[in-house]
């Protein structure tokens, strides 16, 4: 049953162990990422992500439905494990690793049920202070473990910090069996399992479909599309980046994601707190947009280290927009609708963890910007490798001129979500998400293709 009443901490320890236990294997897998694809790296690295993030897209709306009618705790456990799955086959057969890591996409998805958990034990007013602590969360969990990864690596080998990447997240496992309780009240479930389930909330393109009846939520879901899409590429990419084209050691980076992710950590629990209440939901999601932006631009050109650490700090600041998101959508959206709401945000997310590696690795690859070796970390400081074009990093700019589009949509954004039409919206969407086959099959338009990744 768990231990306690279910509550935003349950979600918080395990969303920090889960990233916690991937964060160690940082500097082992830009290694055995080079070795095991030694031509065209980028672009190897942009098509396994973007397997697992399409994976991520096809089973998000199933998975978040399925949580509404079934409860929490069963998916966390699902998804936390199959997630984890690949982290001890990096030392046993590097290809099996990366073969288990597309795969593992499928299950891929514990931010939908993670914030469709927080949204069942809190109030609406609390739910921006919650998915910011979340978000914190998950930054706080990479701010200590590269670091300890990089520094056990080179200690005493990458083996050792599988090991310890396993261990820590069988731990993640074992809470969630031992320690977390359900959150969805009984009440809420069905009588029989399976029957409020229907194919429609299982169609991922079914889902987005049903999202164009709603403009105040299509609104947020294409801002979620433009925004994460050039985030999910420079994630993907950017500490092999920062390593093997900018100079950056293993330790450098260590200390780079440890300092953004403590800046991150500060935005997403103070300022974000201040700003909700100070300028609104809507500003909020503006201003980190522009941040984003700025912080893009920044990387394309800089071509120095002290460049990348400013343009860091700025990238801390930009980590508001998904938390404010994640509470306008919230506030637009029935009690008993929240799993699959998030789980479409999050399939979209996962278009993008598809789409932006393998946009910024083919743009990479455009360009000519590749790695010929993998360089030690005594090059730490120095140029690791000219790229033979002007502009340093051009996904960059791409991803900025992205996020621009983006930041005009949210213009368009009703500004006052907690407005009359805010019920109306919330029971037209839920409504539509759980109509049954039958009512929808004339409706239907050609869907646009979705992703999904962390």
């Amino acid at each position: 049953q768990g231990v306690g009443r279910p509550s935003v901490y349950h979600a918080v320890v395990v969303i920090f162990l889960e990233f916690f236990a991937w964060g160690l294997l940082t500097t082992p897998m830009l290694t055995v990422l080079h070795e095991t694809f030694p031509h065209h790296t980028f672009l190897m690295n942009g098509l396994i992500q973007g397997v697992k993030g399409f994976l991520s897209f096809l089973s998000a709306p199933l998975i978040g439905a399925l949580s509404d009618a079934w409860g929490r705790k069963s998916f966390l456990l699902l998804t936390v494990f199959f997630t984890c799955v690949p982290i001890p086959l990096m030392r046993i057969s590097p290809w099996w690793y990366f073969a288990m890591i597309s795969v593992s996409g499928i299950f891929s998805v514990t931010f939908s049920v993670i914030f469709a958990y927080v949204a069942d034990v809190t109030q609406e007013h609390e739910r921006t202070t919650a998915y910011g602590l979340v978000s914190a969360t998950f930054a706080a969990s990479l701010v200590t473990s590269p670091a300890i990864g990089a520094y056990l690596s080179a200690s005493y080998g990458d083996s050792l910090v599988v090991l310890m990447a396993t261990l820590v997240a069988a731990v993640d496992i074992c809470f969630i069996l031992l320690a977390v309780p359900e959150s969805l009240p009984e009440k809420m479930r069905p009588a029989s399992w399976g029957s409020s389930i229907s194919w429609e909330q299982a169609d991922p393109f079914a889902s987005l479909k049903k999202v164009r009846k709603d403009s105040a939520v299509l609104l947020i879901c294409i801002t979620v599309f433009l925004s994460y899409l050039p985030e999910a590429g420079q994630y993907s990419s950017f500490f092999l980046y920062l390593r093997q084209i900018i100079g950056f050691g293993s330790a450098s980076i260590a200390a780079f994601i440890a300092v953004v992710g403590i800046l991150s950590i500060i935005a997403q629990t103070v300022f974000l707190s201040i700003l909700m209440r100070s300028i609104g939901n809507k500003n909020t999601v503006l201003l980190g947009l522009g941040f984003q932006i700025l912080q893009l631009t920044w990387y394309g050109f800089g071509s120095q280290s002290w460049m990348m650490w400013a343009a860091g700090a700025i990238a801390a600041m930009s980590s508001i927009t998904f938390p404010a998101i994640s509470a306008l959508v919230s506030r637009n959206t029935e009690a008993d609708q929240q799993g699959v709401v998030q789980g479409i945000i999050t399939g979209i997310r996962g278009l993008c963890n598809g789409l932006g590696p393998a946009l910024y690795g083919f743009i990479f690859f455009l360009f000519h910007v590749e790695l010929n070796e993998l360089l030690p970390d005594h090059t730490s400081g120095k140029k690791a490798m000219q790229a033979p074009t002007i502009i340093p990093g051009p996904p960059f700019l791409v991803g900025a001129c992205i996020v621009l589009l983006a930041f005009l949509v949210a213009l368009f954004i009703p500004e006052n979500s907690k407005a009359s039409t805010t019920k109306k919206r919330g029971s037209s969407l839920g409504s539509s998400l759980s109509s049954s086959l039958d009512q929808s099959n004339g409706e239907d338009i050609e869907p646009l293709l979705q992703d999904s990744s962390v």
